[in-house]
């Protein structure tokens, strides 16, 4: 199963999230940068309740194996993994199902501007996301159709 060293990226995947998976691990993103001696595998992983420094010490003692058996970059790398950061992007659909039930920040199309929406999210469809919007005139719920939506991410409690 060797890739072309450029981007070995897209058998990744398949490759380690069976082993990630079985930790209770979720692999979030696959990401190469190189060429050259200084190219690296970086894994972006997510569980629920979130990453501790643990959960990638773990990642990696499981992955590094899998990866030195089947071998599928044929350049030499190091191994990176980690965790989306606090405030990750919301971009597939599994990102926006993990999202459930926390803030997050929605900037959207509507019709000639772009407007932003913060609050909880509360519901996830193939079509849209549903907000649950507070200010001083109480709560409301907000839809935003997923094909007008520029950017979005999990924004941090405080």
């Amino acid at each position: 199963m060797k890739s072309h060293a450029d981007n070995p990226s897209s058998g990744i995947r398949e490759l380690v999230r069976p082993s990630l998976s079985h930790l209770g691990i979720d692999l979030v993103e696959v990401r190469w940068s190189g060429p050259g001696r200084g190219a690296v595998l970086t894994l972006v992983i997510d569980r629920p309740g979130g990453v501790t420094l643990d959960d990638c010490e773990r990642a990696s003692s499981v992955v590094g194996p899998v990866l030195d058996a089947y071998d599928p970059i044929d350049t030499s790398y190091r191994l990176e993994v980690t965790s989306p950061g606090a405030e990750r992007p919301l971009r597939a659909a599994e990102d926006w199902q993990r999202a459930l039930g926390r803030r997050v920040n929605v900037r959207y199309r509507d019709g000639d501007s772009d407007t932003v929406l913060e609050g909880r999210l509360v519901a996830v469809s193939a079509r849209d996301v549903e907000v649950e919007v507070r200010d001083r005139r109480g709560a409301r719920s907000a839809r935003v159709a997923m094909d007008t939506i520029e950017a979005a991410r999990v924004v941090v409690d405080i």
